[in-house]
């Protein structure tokens, strides 16, 4: 039996992770939050989780003693503190986040020598990416002499739950400089500027910007591609993704520092459209270059999440850590990006467990990704 605390578990994901982890034999989770209502209402519903009220940014190592495992589930971390991961080697506890902030997630170097020193492993970012990206393109990639571009896409649903700290993490960049690798040179563009129509497959095509994320540093970093390592997002409904982008001018032009201050009133813009659009998330994953024969190849790979299941996939490289540990793995102490850590079988097994479609296609049936 495997102690696990989960903080920020009454939010959007770290509910999602605390639902599927309860249900896991062998595994036994506190919920952790700052706020004591929501925690007792989930504890309830998976009857009777013990609750600790815990803020993350003022986390002790007496907070987390006990434990085997503690994930950090709450963002935004963007501009987070670190005071849970310095709990945590204070108190030789391995730390799992579902980061997405990209100097949080490609800095977590720092903490590398402090974790082998506690005996610990300090991974940041078991999320949809880098964990089932870099999953998924080890895959698409095994064998071939050389990457030349990479295209990686996340489309939600439009009825998929949405968080405050969510909404904080887009806007925290949209209209602002982003580095991205492009034409096979480091440039800056906007956040949250267009970027194509996508062809999500069931889901439809949709709009996509760029983002700011750790996976364009990571990419690069791993894959070496000589063309172009690129992150995208997209929002189904047009009028919302159109409109977020046409925000950005603003701060594109610098009347305003940013667009951060206004969440809570786009968040509330978001939730009266909710009815509209659907529960169809998607998630695309290209690759080309040159085969174990030097010759040119292709490869794509697309997620396909109906009845909102969308929010379950970036908490599934955080279920499949714990079920390894719990079945006895230990973690090489150290701090890293959940990069190369999981393999793409790990997660097509949670896939099948709860109905998330995913495939391949093959290079002939290339290019799917196509502006409309």
């Amino acid at each position: 039996m495997i102690g696990v605390l989960i903080i920020g578990a009454s939010g959007v994901f770290g509910s999602r992770l605390a639902r599927l982890a309860a249900s896991e034999q062998g595994v036994r989770v506190t919920l952790a939050g700052r706020r004591a209502r929501p925690l007792q209402g989930l504890s309830a519903e998976l009857g009777g989780c013990p609750v600790q009220v815990l803020d993350r940014d003022s986390a002790s190592p007496a907070d987390l003693q006990g434990y085997d495992l503690v994930i950090d589930c709450a963002g935004p971390f963007q501009d987070s503190r670190t005071r849970v991961i310095e709990a945590c080697i204070a108190a030789g506890v391995d730390y799992i986040d579902l980061a997405d902030g990209r100097e949080f997630v490609c800095s977590i170097g720092r903490f590398d020598s402090g974790a082998r020193r506690a005996g610990i492993a300090i991974i940041s970012g078991a999320s949809s990416i880098p964990a089932l990206s870099h999953a998924v393109l080890d895959r698409l990639t095994e064998g071939w002499r050389g990457v030349e571009t990479i295209w990686v896409g996340i489309f939600p649903g439009n009825r998929a739950p949405r968080g405050r700290s969510v909404v904080e993490a887009i806007l925290s960049y949209v209209g602002k400089p982003v580095r991205v690798f492009t034409g096979g040179e480091w440039r800056n563009v906007p956040g949250w500027s267009l970027h194509s129509r996508v062809n999500c497959g069931p889901a439809g095509k949709r709009w996509a910007s760029v983002c700011d994320t750790p996976e364009q540093e990571l990419l690069v970093e791993r894959y070496r591609p000589s063309q172009c390592a690129e992150f995208v997002a997209g929002l189904e409904l047009p009028l919302l993704h159109l409109g977020l982008w046409l925000l950005s001018f603003p701060v594109r032009w610098s009347w305003m520092n940013s667009l951060r201050p206004f969440s809570g009133l786009l968040l509330w813009i978001a939730e009266r459209l909710t009815p509209f659009g659907s529960d169809r998330g998607a998630m695309v994953v290209e690759a080309s270059g040159r085969d174990t024969s030097d010759q040119p190849t292709a490869g794509r790979w697309s997620l396909d999440a109906t009845t909102n299941l969308g929010p379950d996939v970036p908490v599934l490289a955080a279920l499949a850590l714990i079920r390894r540990i719990r079945d006895g793995w230990k973690p090489e102490p150290g701090a890293r990006p959940c990069s190369g850590i999981l393999a793409l079988e790990e997660f097509e097994q949670q896939f099948d467990e709860i109905g998330v479609g995913h495939s391949f296609a093959l290079p002939k049936q290339l290019p799917l990704r196509v502006a409309a």
